[in-house]
């Protein structure tokens, strides 16, 4: 059995996500999303879908860029 290298549970049905040349293992879709997604710069949630990006910075949707002052920023329809 694997550890979840966010909760630390030793389960028997963890995976695996290969990112940046790293691998890191998992026992739910949630520790994967908590260790991941990025962190929105205004709000401060995880993005979990389509975000938006400006200068390195993430941002869950135009409304929180906008407060950021990044009035370039639209979300997708």
């Amino acid at each position: 059995m694997a550890v979840c290298e966010v909760c630390g549970n030793d389960y028997a049905e963890t995976f695996e996500v290969r990112a940046a040349g790293a691998v890191h293992v998992f026992d739910s879709i949630e520790c994967a999303a908590q260790k991941m997604a990025p962190i929105c710069e205004n709000c401060g949630c995880r993005i979990l879908g389509h975000g938006l990006q400006a200068e390195g910075r993430y941002y869950c949707c135009a409304s929180c860029a906008r407060m950021q002052g990044r009035m370039e920023l639209a979300d997708s329809v």
